[in-house]
C-alpha cells in the first residue's frame, strides 16, 4: 500500500468517525418516538452468524449458531439478548478439516455441549416467533455480515430437518457489508467495526456467538448514526 492510499484510507476511517458524530444527533431525534416495527416497516431485524464445515450448504454441516435480538430504547437499538447453540454435524453432511482450522472448532470436545441441528433450528425458529410477536412485528428479517451465505445454510438446514414456520423473510436480508461499505468504508468486519469506533478482538473472531455480537454492535451502530428520512434522499 502505498503512502497516498494510506492517507486515503486514514481520511475514510476518520470521515466515518466524524460522518457518524454529525448524524447521530439528528438520527436520534429522527427514532425517538419510534418503535422497532415502525423503524423497519414491520420486519424486526435479528443478527445471526453460524459456523460451518465448509461453504456449500446442502452438502457442508452447520456447526455453530448464534442469533442476537434488537430493541429499540429512547431512540437508540441495541441488542437485546444473546443465544448460541453448539451443533453436532448432521449425518448428511460433512466437515472439512480447513474449516475447522480457520474456525478452531474441536467437534470431540464433550464441552461443546453440542445438540443436533434439528434441534438449534427449531429452537431459533421459536424464540425469533416469540420475539416478533413481542415487537408486533409481521415478520424477522436476517442480519448478518455476508448475509446470504447465513440465510442460505439456514434455510438449507430446516428444510433438511423439516423444521416448519421460518419467521425470517425467504429472500430479503440486512447486510452490513452493504452496510459498512458505505458507512465506514471497509466491508470486512473487524476492519469496519475498527472504524466504526469499537473494539473487535481477532483472537476471538470465527466463533459464532462473538461474531454475531459484533455485527449486531455494527449494524447498531450504523442504524443509529443514520437519521431517518423525512424526504427524499438526495434533493433536486
Amino acid at each position: 500500500m502505498s503512502h497516498n492510499d494510506t492517507a486515503v484510507e486514514g481520511c475514510c476511517a476518520a470521515g466515518c468517525r466524524r460522518a457518524r458524530s454529525a448524524c447521530y444527533a439528528s438520527a436520534m431525534e429522527g427514532n425517538v418516538g419510534l418503535d422497532i416495527r415502525s423503524r423497519f416497516r414491520g420486519y424486526l431485524p435479528v443478527v445471526i452468524d453460524i459456523e460451518t464445515g465448509g461453504f456449500e450448504p446442502k452438502s457442508h454441516a452447520l456447526l455453530e449458531l448464534a442469533a442476537v435480538t434488537l430493541e429499540l430504547d429512547g431512540g437508540r437499538l441495541k441488542a437485546k439478548e444473546a443465544h448460541r447453540w453448539a451443533i453436532a454435524p448432521h449425518p448428511d453432511t460433512k466437515v472439512e478439516a480447513a474449516s475447522l482450522q480457520v474456525t478452531g472448532i474441536d467437534l470431540s470436545d464433550p464441552a461443546r455441549n453440542a445438540v443436533p441441528e434439528e434441534k438449534a433450528v427449531r429452537e431459533l425458529f421459536r424464540l425469533v416467533r416469540r420475539e416478533i410477536k413481542l415487537a408486533r412485528c409481521q415478520r424477522a428479517i436476517l442480519t448478518a455480515h455476508n448475509a446470504h451465505f447465513d440465510h442460505a445454510f439456514l434455510r438449507t438446514a430446516a428444510a433438511r430437518n423439516g423444521v416448519k414456520r421460518d419467521p425470517f423473510h425467504p429472500f430479503s436480508v440486512m447486510d452490513t457489508v452493504s452496510l459498512a461499505g458505505v458507512a465506514c468504508g471497509h466491508t470486512v468486519l473487524r476492519e469496519a467495526c475498527n472504524r466504526a469506533g469499537i473494539a473487535f478482538d481477532p483472537e476471538r473472531a470465527h466463533s459464532a456467538a462473538y461474531d454475531a455480537q459484533m455485527t449486531a454492535l455494527l449494524f447498531c451502530a450504523i442504524v443509529n448514526a443514520w437519521p431517518v428520512p423525512n424526504g427524499p434522499l438526495i434533493k433536486a
